[in-house]
């Protein structure tokens, strides 16, 4: 079934929604991804992080990647009652790497194709509006000469890099890292560890028949690329098993360390 979209109101004001939702601060201008989906007509964020995570790869691919362009961002969600505060992601994105996002959507939904054809032109525009070469401009023509050349460059160089050197110790065969040894990494044991990831949405809470249960990696934290689930047997009893990729353990360092202290 097709996904429900969001009504967005028109902005008269600035001519185009894409518009109304531009930032700019000292680090240039940049659009939110929650802003975003909702002009790009995605209802869901599970879907439109999706999109998100092909724009990533496509720019992984063709080496135009930079963590400043696709900048994560993690928000307090405040809740009412007694329940705990929790936290979003979101990302802060470029020109380029919301124009590769627009890109790598729905082609079916016409906001979407009003996203492709608004940041096209804003390249062209500033392309033109400066004699300087520029950086974004020069990764948005290598970008679609890879993409005309190989359509199917996605699949072929998919190719796994190297696990990041400061976690190779903690490393099983697979560059994967057990919830035991993340949670040595960060001095704690894997219970409050595992519960935490609940708490900030990274992880989910499986019960299981019997009632117990095991925290196990959402499916979007699984698609970034943060973690893994793995199904392996003991003692002749089947389980899902938690594994964090290096990518994962860098994000859950950061944010473990911006825990307020007790």
């Amino acid at each position: 079934m097709p996904e429900n979209t969001i009504a967005v109101p028109g902005h008269p004001e600035s001519g185009s929604p894409f518009d109304a939702i531009r930032h700019e601060d000292e680090n240039g201008e940049h659009w939110l991804a929650r802003e975003l989906q909702v002009v790009m007509g995605y209802g869901k964020w599970e879907n439109f992080e999706a999109v998100i995570d092909r724009a990533i790869r496509s720019a992984e691919n063709t080496a135009t990647y930079s963590e400043q362009a696709f900048s994560r961002l993690w928000e307090p969600v405040v809740t009412s009652g007694n329940a705990p505060n929790t936290h979003r992601g979101n990302y802060r994105l470029s020109r380029y790497a919301a124009y590769l996002v627009a890109m790598n959507g729905d082609p079916n939904k016409p906001q979407v194709a009003a996203a492709q054809s608004y940041f096209a032109i804003k390249t062209r525009e500033a392309e033109n509006a400066t004699s300087k070469p520029m950086t974004e401009i020069e990764m948005a023509r290598k970008y679609l000469a890879v993409l005309e050349r190989e359509q199917e460059l996605s699949r072929e160089l998919e190719v796994a890099k190297p696990k990041a050197g400061k976690w190779d110790a903690y490393c099983n065969s697979e560059g994967l890292i057990g919830m035991t040894e993340l949670a040595d990494i960060l001095r704690t044991t894997v219970k409050p560890l595992t519960n935490w990831l609940v708490e900030i949405s990274l992880f989910r809470r499986q019960v299981s028949q019997g009632g117990g249960g095991r925290n196990l990696p959402r499916a979007t934290s699984q698609r970034s690329g943060h973690f893994e689930v793995k199904t392996e047997t003991k003692n002749g009893f089947v389980f899902p098993v938690a594994y964090a990729t290096p990518r994962g353990v860098d994000l859950v360092v950061d944010l473990w360390g911006r825990q307020p202290l007790p």
